[in-house]
């Protein structure tokens, strides 16, 4: 099974940018669709933004739609999730996840296997 381990995060102020990385290892990380979610501060995580496997096709949330940008660069067992235009609402822990499954039928986290430990993102009005 493939493990996963975010970075990136970080404290910016409204407005700004930050990239989260996610670095995969001991699996055959094309193999893998790939998603971000986050957890905000009492809520449920949700699911923000997910990629196929050779990161030709990419789905987004609404509230991130236009903002955030997923890619992934298969070379390098490692998943992006380039993030502009920040808000206070964005702030929440982000993780990184896998699935075996096709990203155009995955539907919510039950569908991921792997996951990452998180990465803190703080943005500050």
């Amino acid at each position: 099974q493939v493990r996963l381990v975010e970075s990136g995060g970080g404290l910016v102020q409204a407005g700004g940018s930050l990239r989260l990385s996610c670095a995969a290892s001991g699996g055959p990380f094309s193999s893998y669709a790939m998603g971000w979610f986050r957890r905000a501060p009492g809520k449920e995580r949700k699911w923000v933004a997910r990629i196929t496997r050779n990161g030709g096709i990419t789905y987004y949330a609404d509230s991130v739609k236009g903002r955030f940008t997923i890619s992934r660069d298969n070379a390098k067992n490692t998943m992006y999730l380039q993030m502009n235009s920040l808000k206070p609402e964005d702030t929440a822990v982000y993780y990184c996840a896998a699935t075996v499954r096709l990203a155009s039928v995955v539907r919510s986290e039950a569908d991921f296997t792997s996951w990452g430990q998180g990465t803190q993102v703080t943005v500050s009005s």
